[in-house]
């Protein structure tokens, strides 16, 4: 169930490092309950971002507030944190790590290790309590590390780049544990360059391009708004017409091409261009755009850092065979 009142909120936040700007004004608000995105592509802000809501950096201007109120220690105890750079006591045995970091949390020791047993089963990890860290693989260890960021059973999490090193079955068993806790009223912020996991798990997404709020929005008011940004194209024949002004990008989707239109874009004018071409045309319709291509209309394809096929040369040959 959607709480009341904010869990994160910022207002004009900008950080710097020496003459490089890694946050410009930057306001963002995320309502308690709910899973939001922090999204754009590598070096765009997000972890300076995160820091500075977890009180490990400081602000040069603005402010930050955590549960209505500056980020102290208090209010840190509520959240969990799971940052980017990864960290472990590698000579540790897993299970006596979790047990730990659930210590430190303010949790009895037996209370702990049962929390920790539960959760090393949930992820695969339950003949390996025993087992120092350091025999663990990455990917293993980055379970271990995520079991003690939520062991605390915590009011917000908070994950920057929690995907990053873990195969496609793992990924879904994280994105599970996600919905799990969003459904029990966790806030959940998580930092990622993967727009297709963010279009699968969030309600509301704000992403950032070179320091600065590209988007900040619900996910459905999102994608209800840029109905009609993008088209669907199957054809045979010449290419060329793909190309124009109209079109900032072009990207192959289940065997289409999703053509991302500029702002005021006359689509007909670019069927009829098609047609002229001498292309036949097989397919040609308005559809939902997905994150990425929204991200690339309003940023610009070299703003996500991962931009689908560009026009050119085998973008469209034999799109419709």
């Amino acid at each position: 169930m959607l709480q009341s009142g904010s869990a994160v909120r910022l207002d004009g936040v900008t950080k710097r490092f020496g003459k490089h700007t890694a946050v410009s004004a930057l306001d963002l608000e995320v309502p308690r309950g709910i899973i939001c995105g922090l999204l754009g592509p590598n070096g765009s802000g997000k972890t300076t971002t995160i820091r500075m809501i977890m009180g490990i950096l400081l602000p040069d201007e603005g402010s930050v507030s955590l549960f209505g109120g500056d980020p102290d220690l208090t209010r840190r105890t509520k959240v969990g944190y799971l940052p980017e750079e990864r960290g472990v006591y590698r000579k540790m045995k897993c299970l006596d790590l979790i047990t730990f970091l659930a210590e430190i949390r303010g949790i009895a020791r037996s209370e702990g290790r049962r929390r920790g047993r539960e959760w090393m089963e949930r992820l695969g990890l339950s003949e390996w309590g025993d087992k120092r860290v350091e025999d663990l693989s990455k990917g293993m260890q980055q379970k271990v590390q995520f079991i003690g960021t939520v062991i605390h059973e915590p009011e917000l999490l908070i994950l920057d780049e929690p995907f990053s090193g873990l195969d496609p079955i793992n990924q879904d068993v994280l994105e599970e544990i996600v919905r799990d806790f969003r459904a029990k009223g966790t806030t959940i912020l998580f930092s990622t360059h993967l727009m297709d996991q963010a279009e699968r798990l969030c309600e509301r997404v704000c992403l950032i391009s070179k320091s600065h709020k590209v988007i900040d929005a619900d996910m459905r008011e999102l994608k209800a708004a840029e109905r009609g940004s993008v088209l669907a194209v199957e054809f045979e024949g010449p290419e060329a017409w793909l190309r124009g002004p109209e079109v900032n990008g072009v990207e192959r989707v289940n065997g289409a091409l999703h053509l991302t239109l500029a702002e005021g874009a006359d689509h007909q004018a670019i069927l009829r261009r098609g047609i002229e071409s001498g292309a036949t045309i097989l397919r040609f319709d308005l559809v939902e755009p997905r994150l990425h291509e929204i991200f690339v209309r309003l940023a610009g394809a070299d703003a996500t850092g991962d931009a689908g096929t560009p026009t050119g040369a085998g973008a469209g040959a034999g799109a419709g065979a």
